[in-house]
């Protein structure tokens, strides 16, 4: 296609867009609010897809140690762990590290226990590649010398690894069908936009102009009206963002928890929703005006 022709699709688009101002301004509407809809879920889901991973990150193996166990049992135990699949780190706390945080978690009462009234065991706390992996790594710990005993939370793990699972695919289901709701409304507005075109497309025909001819101006427009349209919602949702993270994360201070940064997670939104809204534009101007070709 030649530089002109195309310089001339964009600027009949263009044109087509301010003739139908109001049945434009119902499909940018259309793309806006159905995008808004996508792009929310969109940031809600992969936010708490964050949260679920820190929460599975969280969750550890607590080896603890026999208290019979001499030094050199207790490195010959850590080199087991060690080689344990799935297992990338090893990390050793003390029984007198163990008690200061029972302490500062339930009260300087139990600071009567310091010394050899310390009922605690050493512990050494694994953590693995793979959330999945904790139970299995549990099983194989427990079958070493020298260990008291193995906890990871068991159901309790299980369930909420579960869980999260459940809310991953929940979410994916949901943002496909969200999507595949935007190409219908969309493609049905601009339907209608095209529809009130229709003698001007048998025109065309008629003087002989080929169906891609026609067919450029269309897909254009739509592609515009997406691009127009989901910027409406990029808008809304960076600034809500934005002025939501700082509050937001200042009530996960502390914790192991934390939003995923606007930078650059606000411009991977940002792209998606573009092109998101230009492919469903352009999409659903193609599926809309091939009825109206058939002349």
């Amino acid at each position: 296609m030649k530089a002109r022709t195309i310089w001339r699709h964009i600027k009949e688009s263009f044109k087509s867009i301010k003739r139908n101002g109001w049945m434009s301004l119902a499909a940018v509407s259309a793309v806006a609010v159905t995008l808004l809809l996508v792009g929310s879920f969109i940031a809600i889901l992969l936010n708490v897809n964050k949260l679920a991973s820190d929460v599975e990150e969280d969750v550890s193996v607590r080896v603890y140690i026999d208290l019979a166990a001499e030094e050199e049992d207790q490195e010959a135990l850590q080199e087991n762990l060690e080689e344990i699949e799935d297992v990338e780190l090893v990390v050793y706390s003390s029984r007198d590290e163990e008690l200061s945080q029972v302490i500062g978690s339930y009260g300087d009462e139990f600071g009567l226990f310091d010394g050899d009234d310390n009922p605690l065991h050493d512990v050494f706390i694994l953590n693995t590649s793979a959330p999945e992996a904790t139970a299995e790594v549990a099983d194989q710990a427990e079958d070493l010398n020298y260990v008291a005993d193995v906890n990871y939370g068991g159901a309790t793990a299980d369930r909420l690894f579960e869980v999260m699972e459940t809310v991953r695919n929940v979410g994916a289901v949901i943002i496909v069908a969200l999507i595949f709701t935007a190409v219908f409304l969309i493609a049905n507005t601009i339907r209608i936009t095209i529809f009130s075109r229709k003698t001007e497309i048998e025109i065309m025909k008629l003087v002989g102009a080929t169906n891609w001819f026609i067919r450029w101006p269309f897909l254009i427009e739509g592609a515009l009206i997406g691009f127009i349209g989901a910027l409406i919602p990029v808008s809304i949702i960076s600034y809500i963002y934005l002025s939501g993270f700082d509050t937001m994360m200042s009530y996960l201070s502390g914790t192991y928890f934390a939003l995923l940064p606007p930078n650059p997670f606000l411009i991977q939104i940002v792209a998606l929703l573009l092109a998101i809204g230009i492919g469903i534009g352009g999409f659903g101007s193609a599926l809309s005006i091939r009825k109206f070709l058939k002349v």
